[in-house]
């Protein structure tokens, strides 16, 4: 009985949280599509334990985070776990999802996000649950990590569908800097996150409930703004070509009229000229 308690733990915060966004979007992603990149997200975790194990036999000192000094703990947060877990998150969303055929409408790609990001957190969790053999941790990591995993992707795929626009209108630059975005955001996310929570400190226990709180309602309002502002790629960048046509014009008009201007003066000029010498 105790095992089937702790899979349900393990189980319902994915369940619920995917099914949120997954019906937010109006018209629905491919379930092969989804469940590549949810898979993809499960391959991640592994990959993740990899590189810090490697990590650690470069480090020894990053396997016991109560010897680290603050700075030391800051660190870690973000650049051993932070920077690790989203940016093998952040690369499969970004090679598959963001290339992909399907990603043809801005919602899309946060809810690809959201699926690789839920496939990490559900193996993460399962390992975490089954290794502890405990209720309260399965229901802590339900009430947290999970849905923390999560906010993390919807910063990510937040800033994808803006960088997406950017591929659209052909500014490569603009692109670039909001896929950089969408990776740095949830590394501070992450890290912070997980800086509070080993801190061993009242104060930024304090923070992080504050923290944990804002994060929530914001990711709920960009994952309502994002689906009911959604729109085909295709129509963004032609509403984009007729703003810049219209700009083009504008521009135009104010060239010729100031033309006109200057050969209006000019003539006035001549035409006085021409009255003194007759």
């Amino acid at each position: 009985m105790k095992y089937i308690i702790l899979f349900l733990l393990a189980i319902i915060p994915v369940i619920l949280i995917s099914g949120y966004v997954y019906l937010k979007d109006k018209n629905k992603e491919p379930a092969i599509t989804l469940a590549i990149l949810f898979f993809c997200g499960i391959l991640s975790c592994p990959l993740v334990i990899v590189f810090t194990w490697l990590l650690e036999q470069f480090f020894p000192v990053i396997t016991n985070t109560n010897d680290l000094s603050m700075i030391g703990r800051l660190i870690y947060c973000f650049v051993v776990v932070a920077l690790l877990e989203e940016g093998t998150k952040w690369f499969f969303v970004r090679t598959i999802g963001y290339t992909s055929k399907e990603f043809d409408e801005i919602y899309d790609i946060l809810v690809y996000a959201v699926f690789v990001s839920l496939g990490f957190a559900t193996l993460e969790n399962f390992i975490y649950i089954f290794h502890n053999l405990s209720i309260q941790v399965g229901i802590i990591r339900g009430f947290f990590s999970i849905p923390g995993h999560a906010c993390d992707a919807v910063f990510m795929g937040y800033y994808m569908s803006i960088a997406k626009l950017y591929q659209k209108k052909q500014n490569r630059k603009k692109e670039r800097e909001y896929l950089i975005y969408s990776l740095l955001f949830p590394i501070a996310i992450h890290g912070f996150f997980d800086f509070c929570l080993i801190s061993n400190n009242n104060v930024l226990y304090v923070t992080f409930l504050i923290f944990i709180t804002f994060l929530y309602i914001l990711s709920i309002l960009k994952i309502r703004d994002v689906s009911l502002n959604n729109r085909k790629l295709e129509l963004a960048s032609e509403r984009q070509k007729k703003i810049q046509k219209r700009l083009l014009l504008r521009l135009k008009e104010k060239k010729y009229n100031s033309l006109r201007r200057k050969n209006k003066v000019k003539y006035k000029r001549n035409t006085s000229i021409d009255d003194t010498i007759i």
